[in-house]
């Protein structure tokens, strides 16, 4: 290729374009609104499935280094009744196909795996705008510029880039996640660890959940599921970690105590997420020389396959421009016809692996068959 393929957004679905890219010899920028790698934390665990994830990790020849994050043991998964009675216990065997690793640590291999100068830092996009023959204009916050033959948006439920192709914005799902951590959890906080076990905890009701998993160096990461307004969230002062610990709590009342630990003795502050999503199936009419992926593209309220689908988008964009390097729209053309109905039915329910399961619509018995449905189908 003759054009240089400018990326915004340094996550997981950026990076790995980059990289697959790289891989077949094509020159990418990326452009990042954090000032470095280490600007803030990136979240807890994932597990990197092997329809999607894992082979996209495979595109970009990275599958070596992967095996080298895998926490071992965390695929175990257990289901609880509000009263603590376990509904569905499964350990990890590790034939599952979804091995657990560390957000930030499967980042830095991407990173790490790029040329010097591949991500360039603290460039953060207010806005885009299209110049006519496939060429774009990227406007940064510090009045500096960039124009492009080929954009790809990779900047996330927020993007820039979106709206050169969609006037779609995300909407409020109805659910937040109130997310908290506890450290030392054998020593420290013994009940709960007994609770979550090796791997991951969930406790569905309807409109009040509650989702754990273990992370490395002994930290249970936890996630509170209440269905509510954001005015209901906007009446709790979270600038006040004590009182709004205690309200969320309140909404837990008559739950087992290892359950309601992961809220009361969080060692953080505890964190509001409210969830978001654009659309199911969210799509546009091709303009030349720019493209979404991950969350820019498909944004949905988290069920363990964001992610995933991420580096599945940039693996696959970085495959078909590879496959068609002097016909940018023909890649591109390529690229989203696949993305597409990819994207539209990974919205569709699976198991309930991670916040913001539909408990509304699936009863936790209905949940059980589900998840053992998946762990057979495996």
């Amino acid at each position: 290729m003759t054009t240089d393929v400018t990326i915004i957004g340094a996550g997981l679905g950026g990076l790995t374009l980059a990289r697959v890219l790289h891989v077949h010899g094509i020159p990418s920028t990326v452009y990042e609104a954090e000032a470095s790698p280490a600007a803030r934390s990136q979240g807890g665990m994932l597990d990197i499935h092997d329809y999607n994830g894992q082979l996209a990790l495979a595109a970009a020849d990275l599958m070596d280094e992967f095996r080298g994050l895998i926490l071992e043991g965390r695929q175990a998964m257990r289901v609880l009744d509000p009263d603590g009675t376990v509904l569905f216990d499964k350990a990890d065997d590790g034939t599952g196909g979804r091995p657990e690793v560390q957000r930030g640590d499967l980042r830095q291999i991407l990173l790490g795996s790029l040329p010097s100068g591949t991500v360039q830092w603290g460039h953060k996009v207010t806005g885009a705008r299209t110049l006519g023959e496939g060429r774009h204009e990227v406007t940064f916050a510090d009045g500096g510029t960039v124009v492009t033959s080929l954009l790809v948006g990779a900047d996330g439920a927020w993007s820039r880039v979106r709206p050169l192709l969609s006037a779609v914005t995300p909407e409020y799902t109805g659910k937040s996640v109130v997310e908290t951590y506890l450290f030392d959890a054998g020593t420290r906080h013994p009940a709960a660890a007994k609770a979550v076990g090796g791997g991951s905890l969930i406790a569905p009701t309807p409109g009040r959940e509650i989702f754990a998993h273990r992370e490395k160096g002994d930290t249970l990461h936890a996630y509170m599921v209440l269905s509510e307004p954001q005015d209901w969230f906007a009446a709790i002062d979270f600038a006040d970690a004590a009182a709004a610990t205690a309200r969320i709590a309140q909404e837990f009342d008559g739950w087992a105590p290892e359950l309601t630990a992961l809220i009361t003795e969080s060692d953080v502050a505890p964190v509001l997420r409210p969830l978001y999503a654009l659309p199911t199936g969210h799509r546009w009419d091709r303009v030349p020389g720019v493209t979404l992926l991950g969350d820019a593209a498909h944004l949905s309220a988290p069920n363990g396959e964001g992610a995933n689908l991420a580096m599945l988008d940039g693996a696959e964009l970085g495959k078909a421009l590879a496959a068609h390097p002097d016909d940018i729209e023909a890649a591109l053309t390529a690229y989203e016809q696949a993305m597409f109905p990819r994207s539209a039915e990974a919205a569709v329910f699976e198991g309930g692996e991670g916040p913001g399961t539909d408990s509304d619509n699936h009863a936790f018995h209905d949940l059980i068959a589900a998840v053992t449905r998946h762990e057979q189908s495996r």
